[in-house]
């Protein structure tokens, strides 16, 4: 597939594609190594694919055509991936900013929460969370500028 993305077999992803969920949760495992993340199941041309960046194969520890073990699990959370504490308790206490928040794209949540979710330190997904909800309070709808003061 490629340095970026793994294929995958149709018979793991057809159980899921059938109940209608593309987004799963994955656990990888190689040489004593577990990580656990969120992706989404896409088909191209006549497979099955999901991205797998470097920083989950350097975490990892594969190299290009390394065997390793994926399994699927359905996704349960809310948004298709994890939304930091901060983040949720933020979006709890401004109603006005949750609302915007609920009426974006799937997609678009989900690169929000990306966004808070890289940041280390709880003060600091705090404080990017209150600039993120001011932001959107405005109108900045932009990747690019929802986190700039």
């Amino acid at each position: 597939m490629g340095k970026s993305g793994i294929l995958l077999p149709e018979k793991i992803v057809l159980p899921f594609l059938e109940k209608g969920l593309k987004r799963v949760q994955v656990e990888a495992k190689f040489e004593g190594n577990t990580i656990s993340f969120h992706g989404a199941i896409q088909r191209r041309g006549d497979g099955y694919f999901m991205m797998f960046g470097k920083k989950n194969q350097k975490t990892l520890g594969i190299f290009p055509n390394d065997y390793f073990t994926i399994q699927f699990f359905e996704d349960r959370t809310k948004y298709g991936v994890f939304m930091s504490e901060e983040l949720d308790a933020v979006l709890m206490s401004d109603v006005a900013a949750s609302q915007i928040f609920e009426g974006l794209t799937d997609g678009k949540k989900r690169g929000i929460i990306y966004m808070i979710s890289r940041y280390k330190g709880a003060q600091t997904r705090i404080d990017k969370s209150l600039l993120l909800c001011e932001n959107l309070k405005k109108g900045i709808r932009d990747n690019r500028h929802l986190l700039k003061t």
